[in-house]
């Protein structure tokens, strides 16, 4: 008689088709392990609403040095797990990339992995590139739009928020994570991802979706008050569809 009183409420659909930012290539980088768990990832994924998927590999010096090579490859293996799921969203792929001198590197030898014009990269946790508003200029100077990862999650910038209108106003995109606005990393990513929102400075939203358990804090969070107030804040700002 009290089943009325413990109704969960259903996770709702995104209100974007594509993710941007996630990491189901398998056994490349610290995401999925192999094909058969980045399938049940994509699974998830397409409950969700999204019927694309543009993965993000990490690509940093030391520890995962993927190349267009390493990445080709692990696709490969990821389409042939997947043939034939109509179930499934499409996947391509270009890359997360760490500040670092791999990404100067693969910028000289023009191998750089790119999606639509835009580039995706990430600062280190520990403090911002000495050379971010460079980079950022010389990007766009070769034709890329840069976006970066995740800037809610760099907790340098919490005491000077400034600094994320200063380096939108430079051209530089922000995507911010689900799982932050989840609270999977805890309470300041989700305060500094909603700050972001509230000042208009979020381009793209990414699940950066790794293992299950990521699946797990999403699927809650699409059942909750929070997703309903930040979609009415994001929908019809977001650039994932035009990815």
């Amino acid at each position: 008689m009290f089943d009325f009183f413990k109704r969960k409420t259903e996770p709702q659909q995104l209100f974007f088709h594509t993710d941007v930012h996630c990491h189901i290539v398998p056994g490349i980088d610290d995401g999925s392990p192999d094909a058969a768990t980045s399938a049940d990832l994509l699974g998830r994924m397409a409950r969700w609403g999204l019927t694309r998927v543009v993965a993000s590999p990490h690509v940093t010096y030391g520890t995962f040095p993927n190349t267009r090579e390493s990445i080709g490859k692990a696709m490969e293996e990821l389409k042939a797990a997947t043939a034939g799921r109509s179930d499934l969203p499409a996947v391509d792929h270009w890359a997360e990339y760490r500040i670092d001198d791999l990404l100067l590197k693969h910028l000289e030898d023009n191998v750089e992995m790119t999606h639509a014009g835009f580039i995706l990269i990430e600062n280190s946790f520990m403090q911002e590139p000495w050379n971010l508003d460079r980079l950022v200029f010389d990007l766009q100077v070769r034709g890329l739009r840069p976006v970066l990862a995740h800037p809610e999650r760099y907790s340098y910038y919490y005491g000077n928020r400034k600094r994320y209108r200063t380096l939108h106003d430079a051209g530089l995109l922000f995507q911010c994570n689900l799982l932050s606005l989840a609270g999977a990393y805890g309470g300041a990513e989700r305060q500094i991802a909603e700050h972001l929102i509230g000042e208009g400075l979020v381009d793209f939203l990414g699940s950066d979706l790794h293992r299950a358990s990521h699946a797990d804090a999403i699927d809650r969070y699409l059942a909750s008050k929070n997703y309903l107030k930040h979609r009415a804040a994001l929908e019809g700002r977001l650039l994932n569809d035009s990815l």
